[in-house]
């Protein structure tokens, strides 16, 4: 697999390809780090999913620190976790449970990310954009009852600069807490010590003052995470809150607190 923004322009808009200037096109493969991140796939390739997301993270030269991964007892979770980063967590998440839990984990995301053919193996796609499909559907059900661990992000998108300055999720969506409910699952908060640069943030605060829907922000992120390399990502491991006591009668506002204890296990600085 290669990443080829040439081709993928050709391919998808073949009747304005010729009228697309090229210099639009090479502005294109600079800032999403074309070349780089074809020699991160290229270290990736050939690997099961969770070697692959290792393998990367080797690449970049970046360690994972997590505490408490070792205190949780069997069992089969659900693992919530605040999304800063918007892609090197989701790679280190993979690494970090799939190594702890013999590679059997399963991976939410948004379906898009599918084109990402080596870690397909883990990922269970989730249609943002339009109905989900049946097939889909099943194989998220299948997930949530085998023994495989689950993790999710429940705010779907990567954190983003909250209007007193902080960053941190947007909204949690209430899937995580009806699955572990419906799937007797136990939730394990995560939480990442980490952050995107003040660009990024403060490019996605204007888009929206501008009233531009799309996120057009994303673009950056391939550019954000390989900013980290060489780098070490936190990760906190909290405690499991048993799925029995989960209020699933107002699993939205259930969903909201477990975002607060999310937030709640943030490291504070000396």
């Amino acid at each position: 697999m290669r990443i080829d923004v040439d081709k993928v322009l050709r391919e998808r808009l073949p009747k304005h390809y010729r009228r697309i200037p090229r210099f639009v096109i090479h502005w294109l493969e600079r800032t999403i780090c074309q070349d780089r991140l074809n020699t991160i796939l290229e270290k990736m390739a050939g690997k099961n999913s969770v070697d692959a997301a290792t393998a990367a993270l080797d690449e970049m030269g970046i360690t994972i620190d997590a505490t408490g991964l070792d205190r949780l007892p069997d069992g089969r979770y659900m693992f919530v976790s605040n999304h800063p980063l918007g892609g090197l967590d989701g790679l280190a998440l993979i690494s970090l449970l799939g190594n702890r839990y013999d590679h059997r984990i399963k991976f939410l995301v948004n379906d898009l990310l599918m084109a990402v053919e080596p870690l397909r193996g883990v990922f269970l796609p989730v249609n943002k954009f339009g109905s989900q499909s049946r097939a889909a559907a099943t194989q998220i059900d299948e997930a949530l009852s085998s023994d495989a661990q689950f993790i999710t992000f429940p705010a779907g998108l990567c954190s983003r600069m909250q209007p007193d300055g902080t960053i941190a999720d947007l909204t949690w969506q209430k899937a995580a807490v009806v699955h572990a409910a419906n799937y007797q699952r136990d939730i394990v908060p995560v939480y990442f010590d980490a952050r995107n640069s003040k660009f990024f943030y403060r490019f996605a605060k204007w888009r929206k003052r501008l009233g531009i829907k799309f996120n057009v922000e994303l673009i950056f992120l391939p550019k954000e995470m390989l900013k980290q390399s060489g780098s070490t990502l936190h990760a906190i491991i909290g405690e499991p809150i048993p799925w029995t006591s989960l209020d699933t009668r107002a699993p939205k506002k259930q969903a909201a607190l477990l975002r607060d204890i999310v937030y709640q296990m943030k490291p504070t600085n000396p």
